[in-house]
Formats: C-alpha cells, sequence, structure tokens
C-alpha cells in the first residue's frame, strides 16, 4: 500500500509503499477513506513532540471495513468506521468509571514504537496513536473504531475522529457547559471551529472567537461566534474579553497550544470560571498563573481528546450533521490527493485554511 513516512523533524514527508500485516486477535484491517490534516501531526514534524522514526502519521479518519481478525465482534467487512486514537480497554479503572479517553492499558494502547503492524524496507515500520491514518490501509484494534450509517460522507466522518469530538467534548464533558454561560475561545482551527459550534449546540448565551486570521475569524461567525476578537492588531485580548463580557467569561478554550494563550484563557475567566487547555503546549513549556486568581476559586484544567466516550459520541455528532446543526461541509478547506500532503502541511503554517482532507480513490 502508499503511505506518507515521515523520516525526521522539519523534512518532507514522503510516499513510499508500506508492506501491512493480516489481522491478528480484536484487529481490524480499514481501507482509508479519509484523513484529515491536523495540527497535532505538524507538531511531531515540527520536533515539538517526540515520537520513534520513521513512521506513518495520522490520526483523524474513516474508512470501510475490509477484513477482521479473530474474536471481532463489533464490526464485519463492510462497515463504514471512524477511527479514534483514544483506544479503549473497557475494563480497567479508567474505562469503568466513564473515563475512557485517558485509558493506559498497554494491551490495546500501545506504547511508540511498540507495534508491529507495519513494515517498511524489510523492518518494522512505526505507527503512530495506534492509527497511522496517512495510508491507503490501517491495522487497528477494534476498541480504535465505531461504524456510522452508510450515508455519511466520509471525508466529513473522518474530522469527527479528532477536530470534531475533540471540541464537542471538552464543551460538553470536560468543561460541562451549560446554557446561558458565556465561552470564549482561544483559535479558531478545526477544533476550535468545532468548540464554537458545540457550545451553540449546548447553548451558550455568548459565544467569543480567538485569533490571528481574519479568514478564520470570519469563519467562526458562521460556526456560532457571537463575537470575533482580532488577537493580531495589538490589542489586549483579554481586557477585549472582559469589556464584552462586563468582568468575564464562564469558561474559556485554549485551542492553539501555546503558553501565552494558555495564559490569557486563565486571565480572562470571571470569579468562578474554568480555563480549559485543549491545545498541545510543546514538551517542557511551563505557564505561569498569578496565585490570588485562585482564590476567586478560577481553575484551569486539560482535556484530553474531549473526555470523549467515542462510541456515543461520534454517532451522536453525525445526527447533529444530518439535523444542519453541527457544521461539517464548511470545515472542509480542501480535499487533497496523498501525493499533496506536504502542500497541506505548508498551508497549516500559512493560515487561509480550517481543515484539508487528504482523500483517498478520488
Amino acid at each position: 500500500m502508499k503511505a506518507a513516512v515521515f523520516h525526521a523533524p522539519n523534512t518532507p514527508l514522503t510516499i513510499e509503499q508500506v508492506e501491512i500485516e493480516k489481522p491478528g486477535p480484536r484487529e481490524v484491517l480499514i481501507r482509508t477513506s479519509a484523513a484529515g490534516i491536523c495540527h497535532s501531526d505538524l507538531h511531531f514534524i515540527e520536533g515539538k513532540y517526540p515520537t520513534p522514526m520513521p513512521i506513518v502519521l495520522g490520526h483523524e479518519s474513516s474508512g470501510v471495513v475490509e477484513a477482521v481478525g479473530r474474536d471481532v465482534t463489533y464490526v464485519k467487512p463492510g462497515d463504514h468506521v471512524i477511527t479514534c486514537l483514544s483506544v479503549f480497554c473497557g475494563h480497567c479503572e479508567f474505562c469503568l468509571s466513564g473515563h475512557l479517553s485517558i485509558c493506559q492499558n498497554p494491551d490495546v494502547k500501545l506504547a511508540p514504537g511498540k507495534a508491529k503492524r507495519l513494515r517498511w524496507n524489510g523492518a518494522t515500520m512505526n505507527q503512530f496513536a495506534n492509527l497511522s491514518s496517512f495510508a491507503e490501509q490501517m491495522l487497528v484494534h477494534e476498541h480504535a473504531l465505531v461504524k456510522v450509517v452508510p450515508d455519511m460522507k466520509m471525508e466529513l466522518a473522518a474530522l469527527i475522529g479528532c477536530a470534531v469530538v475533540t471540541g464537542y467534548g471538552a464543551i460538553v464533558h470536560t468543561a460541562k457547559v451549560e446554557p446561558g454561560a458565556t465561552v470564549a475561545v482561544a483559535g479558531c482551527g478545526g477544533i476550535g471551529l468545532a468548540a464554537i459550534n458545540s457550545a451553540m449546540i449546548a447553548g451558550a448565551s455568548r459565544i467569543i472567537a480567538i485569533d490571528k486570521d481574519p479568514f478564520k475569524l470570519e469563519l467562526a461567525k458562521k460556526f456560532g461566534a457571537t463575537d470575533v476578537v482580532d488577537a493580531g492588531n495589538g490589542e489586549d485580548v483579554v481586557k477585549r474579553v472582559m469589556d464584552l463580557t462586563n468582568g468575564g467569561v464562564h469558561y474559556s478554550f485554549e485551542c492553539i497550544g501555546l503558553k501565552i494563550t494558555a495564559e490569557q484563557c486563565f486571565s480572562m475567566l470571571r470569579p468562578g470560571g474554568t480555563a480549559t487547555v485543549i491545545g498541545m503546549i510543546p514538551v517542557g513549556t511551563k505557564i505561569e498563573l498569578h496565585g490570588v486568581d485562585f482564590l476567586r476559586e478560577r481553575r484551569i484544567q486539560g482535556s484530553m481528546m474531549g473526555s470523549n466516550r467515542f462510541r456515543t459520541d461520534m454517532p451522536r455528532l453525525v445526527e447533529f450533521y444530518q439535523q444542519g446543526r453541527l457544521h461539517l461541509d464548511e470545515l472542509v478547506s480542501g480535499r487533497l490527493s496523498l501525493e499533496q500532503i506536504n502542500d497541506g502541511f505548508a498551508a497549516l503554517k500559512t493560515g487561509g485554511v480550517a481543515r484539508n482532507v487528504i482523500v483517498f480513490n478520488q
């Protein structure tokens, strides 16, 4: 099969012929339909997060089941599925207490460099996030996917696998935004736009979108933002949010992965407010907060993939899309071939896009 291979930080991915194993017990072989180009992958390409190399990146994808291994009961060949890196075991303390997204069981969530599902040039090829979506096929544990209705557009279904479920879950599960609350979202890429859309679905009364990219700010209005703040015009972002909300928001969401925006999200809270960091802040980076703010019962927390329960969340998100409540068509900026993947990552750096999608067999 063809796959995009990442060899070293800050170098282009190369298109290679990679071998994939047959499905073993509890494993599913998927023919990839689409894979989103996510900023999280770019963090690894830029060397901000370590990973064993060479490796096939990609983690936001959809496809069709081709074959199943022994003991697989959830899917059968022909089923349409969305993948998710939140592989869960179903019986550990995290899973049994409803926190499937932070399941750490190494039997299903293999550590980097441990999977033996791919081969290249006669040696084992590393698998990314137990998925490796930038390839024509994927071999995954059955608990890394969810079935969806066959009439769902696959390039849109792929986006639900990361950006949408992360933004939605951060609003609904991690922060538990209630109707009438005020919300600020820093960073209007795929995850930020999904968070804005989800805050609207949750009934937030005011939704403030913050970004430097005029294209994304304009798009944020279509996703439900009631106000926009241009972080690139020299204006004090925190003061602007405070002025718009008469003292701060109930909830803020950091969707970029930067020290400064994490600190700003905490500072723009009203007393009793909660800041949720979704973005991947580079390894080793520390954020600084004023201790007196904790006396005002301000809180800051992290969110891993939106604290998702993806087997129930994703079919629900498909329904929201089919009802016209979830904006997925507007999230797609472009459809690319696998050979254009480096162009897709270059576009992430220049701005003007929400989400580019690799579409296979187009």
